[in-house]
């Protein structure tokens, strides 16, 4: 699916992975929604990045775990391009909390994470797939998670939403197509601030380096490296849908051993 001229709504697009989606949609010839919860900064950052490269964006301050706020945002697509033909889920939230630790989350923190991380997902995939069926044509990637494959990551409610993200992905497969593709990619640790801030900078150190010292590749993510798995599934790609794409160098092959 060639983007030039085409409209792509990417969540979550203020910073990070997001961002990085926005930028090379962009550069592709992409318009673009994007997307902010609280960082109206970040988001005025990536209009900036994304209209260097001669395109429209409209900014859209919305909350995904709000059914109205995400068919305002694809609202914002139609009025201005009358179009989407693509959708990034990267939309996501956390609590920082060890496994171990089951007293550590509360019924509150566990329904947050998954309101915004799943049913915010399914909510904007929901508002999509209309407009995207009137064109005829339509890819929507979810930004999942190696936690939901693995059961590892930042908190149990974490790990569970990815995991019911990577189930989304299948069963929004089997009912959007034909005009319609949904596939999901599963980052393992990515470079930036975010994993950084919610780690401390000591635990994200000690944890990066261990990665790069026992998986296969040795290599960690970052944003644009993750943002350049999603493109395909949006430009090429044409016979997938439903799957979900692993990007964690290799980790999963190695295991993660756990301790009480």
């Amino acid at each position: 699916m060639d983007m030039q001229g085409g409209v792509a709504i990417v969540t979550g697009s203020s910073s990070g992975v997001g961002a990085a989606c926005a930028r090379r949609l962009a550069e592709r010839g992409a318009h673009v929604v994007i997307n902010y919860a609280s960082n109206r900064d970040g988001a005025e950052s990536t209009r900036e990045a994304c209209e260097a490269f001669g395109v429209e964006t409209r900014i859209v301050q919305a909350d995904v775990a709000k059914d109205e706020d995400c068919r305002r945002m694809v609202g914002v697509a139609e009025e201005a391009w009358g179009r989407c033909d693509a959708l990034v889920n990267n939309a996501g939230t956390t609590v920082f909390c060890p496994l171990s630790d089951l007293e550590g989350l509360s019924s509150d923190d566990f329904q947050h994470i998954y309101a915004v991380n799943t049913i915010g997902a399914y909510q904007m995939s929901r508002a999509a797939a209309p407009i995207m069926r009137r064109g005829g044509r339509g890819s929507i990637v979810m930004v999942a998670s190696i936690a939901g494959v693995m059961g590892i990551g930042s908190s149990i409610a974490y790990a569970a939403s990815k995991g019911a993200m990577i189930t989304l992905t299948k069963a929004l497969a089997r009912v959007l197509g034909p005009e319609i593709r949904v596939n999901a990619v599963c980052p393992g640790f990515i470079q930036g601030e975010w994993l950084r801030q919610g780690m401390g900078d000591a635990a994200y150190q000690a944890s990066k380096v261990a990665i790069e010292q026992t998986t296969p590749l040795g290599r960690t993510s970052t944003a644009d490296t993750v943002a350049d798995s999603i493109l395909p599934f949006i430009e090429s790609n044409e016979l997938v849908s439903g799957e979900t794409l692993i990007l964690d160098g290799g980790m999963h092959l190695t295991g993660m051993p756990t301790r009480r």
